[in-house]
């Protein structure tokens, strides 16, 4: 883990993951809903859902310390 308002490239690649995968869940819960492939307009509200994950993630671990602890600075 990074130190207390800090990221480093881990975090970047987790986000990363994060994002990928709230697409995916995005995308099969679209398809599965509507029985067809997404439209453009749905592939927006997808992309959208994935940005924020990775945002969510980012930010929870920018106010991360190295123990795990938030809000909670270098002990």
């Amino acid at each position: 883990m990074s130190n207390f308002l800090n990221l480093n490239n881990r975090d970047f690649w987790r986000g990363a993951v994060v994002a990928i995968l709230a697409a995916v869940v995005g995308y099969l819960q679209t398809s599965l809903v509507s029985g067809s492939l997404p439209t453009a307009d749905e592939w927006w509200g997808i992309s959208k859902l994935a940005g924020s994950a990775a945002l969510s993630y980012l930010l929870k671990n920018l106010f991360t310390n190295s123990s795990g602890e938030m809000f909670r600075k270098e002990g």
